[in-house]
């Protein structure tokens, strides 16, 4: 068995219970996690992705950066290149601005994901009543 260089305590990615986990790094590569014991949220057990479901950390092709789809300067809008945080977030408020002016606010939908904290589940039905105007929010708890 491996011997870690450190031993990195965190919060599980995969859902919203909060399980507390270990990341075994080696070389700077997750090889392996544990639940914690010391904690009254999972006392050290962990479902099958908690455990198992770390090998997209490593995962060459992951997003690291946002991308906007179509290229500005030749209009195609089948490519996706590089962008700023901040426009992509400023490309995204637009649109969902014109959207909601041109077809009413239930012509939007935000779908929540069982990989936010409840807290962020919260804010984004907050975020779709009370910015957008719809309650049209699901949750895909399937992961």
């Amino acid at each position: 068995m491996l011997t870690p260089d450190r031993i990195v305590p965190t919060t599980c990615p995969y859902c919203g219970v909060g399980c507390q986990i270990d990341l075994h790094i080696k070389n700077e590569m997750v090889y392996r996690v544990d639940g914690r014991f010391d904690n009254n949220v999972n006392n050290g057990k962990l479902c099958v992705k908690g455990r198992f479901g770390y090998d997209y950390i490593h995962a060459p092709d992951r997003l690291t950066r946002p991308l906007l789809k179509g290229d500005q300067v030749s209009g195609v809008r089948s490519t996706h290149h590089p962008t700023s945080w901040e426009n992509a977030l400023d490309t995204v408020a637009t649109r969902l601005r014109e959207t909601r002016e041109k077809y009413g606010p239930d012509s939007i939908a935000i779908l929540t994901s069982a990989k936010c904290t409840n807290e962020e589940n919260y804010l984004l039905q907050k975020f779709a009543r009370a910015v957008i105007g719809t309650n049209n929010v699901d949750h895909c708890a399937r992961l």
